[in-house]
């Protein structure tokens, strides 16, 4: 005996060039039949809040997959799997596909390569796994926007859940970020956590997506805008407080990766403000008293 719901979805070629669409979405639990083996042309997240089963690679050798877990069903690999037929298991899919599944795999949030992923915790990707069930009503005037945006959402969900990887990041990373303004080298970083820069760079691209320098940039960078926006520092000062001794290089290096100058965005984006500013991250559910 099992149960099961699911529903699929059709999204118009419009939608799809907001880079994720779902495909479909399903809940079923019990002692659910085997799967496989096949193929799919897109990918498709398997949760498994409860229960044991197994998974059997291409190759042939089975694996023994055990709550909570994530099965990757990625296109074109081959995959075969089943919950243990006394027992059954719980599990919550979301079909998804589009072209920013390319970028969420270099950022190591997709990974063919590791078909089975241990979950320190799976109540968080089904909590958005039962949103897009019920984003999925066929009257549901935004339904295609919906379940896509909550895609982005599982992804990041299912990242955080991983039982190999802290939810904030580890240690190095919350180091990097706190030291990021700092004038020092990724090697100077790296000689500081007793690890080679090719360590360190592992280690960043294991818990960010990206490479050590691109991490350390993404802050000074989001550093900069604010004191830009939100003071009247000149723009020498500003590239002192993000690292750089050099104002004409931290404003090339701004200006490429921004788009425009420091000048630019200033204006653009100026918040100074009479009071000064905060930089403790406020609590929209206790907004200040006027």
């Amino acid at each position: 005996m099992y149960h099961t719901w699911m529903r699929f979805l059709t999204p118009s070629p419009v939608h799809h060039r907001l880079g994720l669409v779902c495909l479909g979405v399903g809940l079923q639990y019990g002692a659910l039949p085997t799967v496989g083996p096949r193929t799919l042309d897109s990918h498709v997240a398997v949760v498994i809040s409860t229960g044991t089963g197994w998974y059997e690679t291409p190759d042939g050798r089975r694996r023994t997959v055990t709550a909570p877990a994530l099965l990757w069903l990625t296109p074109g690999i081959p995959h075969h799997y089943a919950p243990d037929p006394d027992t059954g298991w719980d599990e919550g899919f979301v079909g998804f596909t589009g072209p920013a599944t390319a970028t969420y795999t270099e950022l190591g949030h997709i990974e063919p390569d590791r078909p089975v992923v241990a979950l320190s915790d799976a109540t968080g990707p089904r909590a958005v796994i039962g949103r897009i069930a019920r984003a999925a009503r066929r009257d549901n005037p935004l339904l295609e926007v919906e379940t896509g945006a909550a895609v982005h959402e599982l992804l990041v969900a299912l990242r955080r859940a991983r039982a190999d990887l802290a939810p904030d990041g580890d240690p190095v990373l919350k180091a990097l970020a706190r030291d990021a303004c700092k004038p020092m080298s990724v090697a100077d970083h790296a000689a500081r956590h007793g690890m080679t820069t090719a360590e360190l760079r592992t280690a960043v691209r294991r818990g960010a997506g990206c490479s050590p320098k691109d991490y350390l940039l993404g802050i000074r960078l989001g550093r900069a805008k604010e004191l830009l926006a939100a003071t009247e520092l000149p723009v020498a000062s500003v590239a002192r407080r993000v690292g750089y001794d050099d104002p004409a290089y931290f404003s090339r290096l701004f200006t490429r990766r921004v788009g425009m100058a420091p000048i630019r965005f200033r204006a653009q984006e100026s918040r100074a403000v009479p009071g000064g500013w905060s930089n403790q991250v406020p609590d929209p559910d206790d907004p200040p008293r006027i």
